[in-house]
C-alpha cells in the first residue's frame, strides 16, 4: 500500500542533501511533490532521479522561501496543478558557523531569514489549503543545536529553536482543523552543509511515517532519528 497515494507534498530545499531524498520517498509513497529551492539546476536533477526511480513528474518551482512574495507564487502553482495541498516539509536551511561577538547583524538575519521566517511565510500560504481539505501534514527539520545553543552557531541556533517553538505554536492552533505539525530532528547527516555523517535517505522511513500520520495522531512532538 502507498502511503501517500492521493497526496500533494511541497518539499522545500528540495535540490540536495534531505530535501531530495525526502523528495523521492514521497514519490515513491505516491505522492504529487512539488520541488522547492533556489537553484533551478538542482531541482531539476532531483526530477529526473524521481522521474527515472519512480516514473512520476515533479512539479519544479525555484523559490527563495525568504521571499514571500515567490512563496505566494509557488503556492498558487501548486493549488493550479493540482488542487489541493496535503503535506509540507520545511527542510531548507543555511548553516553559517559565527559566534554572537562575531556574527554581522546581516548574517544573523540571513540565517533566521530562511531557517524560521521562511518557514512561517511557507506555512502560512498552505493552511488556508489545509484548512479547506481539513487536513495537513508538517513536518518541520530541526537540530540539536535549538537546545543545547553550540558555541559558534549562534544564528542557527536561535532561529532553530525559535522554529521549535512556532511549531508547538502551530500545532494548538490547527488541530481542530484536521492538521498535524511535527519536529523531525535527523541527526547529522551527510550533505552540502556538512561533510560528514549519515546518508539522508536512511531517516526517510521517519519522515513517510510523519507525512502519512492518521486522524488523531500526535501533534507538537519532536522526532528524532535512532
Amino acid at each position: 500500500m502507498s502511503l501517500l497515494k492521493g497526496r500533494i507534498a511541497i518539499v522545500s530545499g528540495a535540490g540536495s542533501g534531505l530535501g531530495r531524498a525526502a523528495s523521492l520517498s514521497f514519490a515513491k509513497e505516491g505522492a504529487e511533490v512539488a520541488l522547492l529551492g533556489r537553484r533551478e539546476s538542482k531541482l531539476q536533477e532531483t526530477a529526473a532521479l524521481i522521474k527515472q526511480t519512480t516514473g512520476r513528474d515533479s512539479l519544479i518551482i525555484p523559490t527563495d522561501i525568504t521571499q514571500e512574495d515567490q512563496i505566494q507564487i509557488a503556492v498558487r502553482q501548486v493549488l493550479d496543478q493540482w488542487g489541493s495541498i496535503h503535506v509540507l516539509l520545511n527542510n531548507a536551511a543555511v548553516l553559517e558557523p559565527g559566534s554572537v561577538l562575531e556574527l554581522t547583524a546581516e548574517d544573523w538575519h540571513v540565517q533566521v531569514a530562511t531557517n524560521l521566517t521562511g518557514p512561517f511565510l511557507l506555512t502560512r500560504a498552505v493552511l488556508p489549503s489545509m484548512r479547506q481539505s481539513k487536513y495537513g501534514r508538517i513536518i518541520n527539520i530541526t537540530s540539536g543545536l535549538s537546545w543545547n545553543g553550540a558555541g559558534g552557531y549562534a544564528a542557527y541556533s536561535a532561529a532553530k529553536a525559535g522554529l521549535e517553538s512556532l511549531t508547538r505554536t502551530l500545532a494548538d492552533e490547527e488541530h481542530e482543523h484536521g492538521i498535524l505539525v511535527n519536529l523531525y530532528n535527523p541527526g547529522t547527516l551527510r550533505t552540502e552543509m556538512h561533510a560528514t555523517g549519515k546518508d539522508p535517505a536512511v531517516v526517510t522511513p521517519d519522515l513517510i511515517r510523519l507525512a502519512s500520520l492518521p486522524v488523531g495522531g500526535p501533534t507538537g512532538t519532536i522526532v528524532s532519528y535512532g
